[in-house]
């Protein structure tokens, strides 16, 4: 089931179908197709086309995979073992030319995360950002560097059904999507 979206105005249909899934069907995405989403994350804007991001990536039953999954939440852990690949997204904090701090790199990470799910959602693929994750475990494991921030998690695959799912997991696969009306979110200057 994809839950698309009830939008108040017109949006385009990528946007309508995306969603952070939990059931993944078990189908293994290809390095063809992850390459295919890395790439259409690599061309989202970024502050003075810096591109801060950067992946580490683990494909199902792999060693990679296991132990990324170790690294995040026991509530997370629960659904994101049945993901075809799990994705750990980094930003560069400072400008690589000058070192200076660089205030966008979230910012252009979560860009890039859009464009990355986007692409997804257009194959048939889906994705679920994570920010429950041990930091300090994930910085130690994977010795980040000062000038580096690990960002978030993100686990993709093919939509499974929402009755593979443990509760609360289960509910939350199948409860109708919304958002804020655009009125409480944009007023005119």
């Amino acid at each position: 089931m994809i839950k698309e979206a009830n939008t108040q105005f017109p949006v385009h249909e990528l946007i309508k179908k995306r969603w952070s899934a939990r059931a993944f069907s078990g189908q293994q995405i290809t390095q063809e197709e992850l390459f295919t989403l890395i790439e259409a994350a690599s061309w989202a804007p970024s502050s003075v086309n810096e591109q801060p991001w950067n992946y580490l990536y683990a494909f199902h039953d792999t060693e990679g995979f296991s132990k990324m999954l170790d690294l995040l939440s026991v509530g997370n852990q629960l659904w994101v073992k049945d993901a075809s690949v799990l994705l750990m997204c980094t930003a560069n904090k400072n400008f690589a030319k000058s070192g200076e701090f660089n205030r966008h790199y979230m910012h252009d990470m979560g860009l890039a995360n859009a464009n990355l799910l986007m692409q997804a959602v257009s194959m048939n693929i889906y994705g679920h950002l994570l920010g429950g994750f041990d930091k300090v475990r994930t910085d130690d494991f994977f010795s980040i560097p000062d000038h580096q921030e690990v960002v978030c998690f993100l686990a993709l695959g093919y939509l499974g059904e929402a009755e593979s799912l443990e509760e609360p997991f289960k509910t939350r696969e199948v409860t109708p999507r919304n958002r804020k009306p655009v009125e409480e979110i944009a007023q005119q200057f």
